[in-house]
């Protein structure tokens, strides 16, 4: 399963959503969908503008981890 990491991410760069919606050039809701991990799939093109504007990876976004692995000490 694919965890979704952003909320992490943007608490580290001290960034709202609502602005990272606004510099990506996506809407608020669609990117809280991906925030809350409501969806099933990302463009590359908005994974890209995503950690273009947080100055990240993708894998500081997103993570592997095995469906039946219990969340990391630290996690979730």
């Amino acid at each position: 399963m694919i965890v979704i990491r952003l909320d992490r991410v943007l608490a580290d760069r001290k960034m709202k959503l609502n602005q990272l919606a606004e510099l990506v050039g996506i809407s608020n809701v669609n990117l809280s969908y991906l925030k809350t991990g409501k969806v099933r799939a990302i463009r590359f093109s908005t994974l890209d503008a995503i950690c273009h504007v947080l100055h990240c990876q993708p894998g500081d976004i997103l993570e592997y981890r095995e469906e039946d692995e219990p969340p990391a000490q630290g996690r979730e």
